[in-house]
């Protein structure tokens, strides 16, 4: 089966500015993302857990799609303009997926 270099894109951010994340991969047309809970880490500042926490605040999501390798500078930047001064980070890795149309 024929697959199809892209650019995973996994934004690791505070629950609270998810909505702004989605926000600038909407404007920049990235055709589809995931939402994923992050329940506990460990990090900078140490070790971390949602468990105990009262609403979003302490809450921790990952935001994860898939580019096409053209479009990642203007995608990373478009993220990068949200996570810059929060807690979070922005990883990007090579990937091959078999229907790259949908990227």
């Amino acid at each position: 089966m024929q697959t199809h270099r892209k650019k995973r894109l996994e934004v690791i951010i505070e629950a609270p500015l998810m909505r702004r994340v989605l926000e600038q991969y909407e404007k920049m047309g990235v055709s589809g993302y995931s939402v994923l809970p992050v329940i506990a880490g460990s990090g900078h500042d140490g070790s971390w857990s949602a468990e105990g926490q009262i609403g979003e605040a302490g809450h921790m999501v990952a935001i994860v799609c898939i580019v096409d390798p053209a479009r990642l500078d203007q995608v990373l930047e478009a993220a990068y303009k949200v996570v810059s001064r929060q807690i979070g980070f922005i990883a990007v890795s090579d990937v091959e997926v078999v229907r790259s149309e949908r990227f």
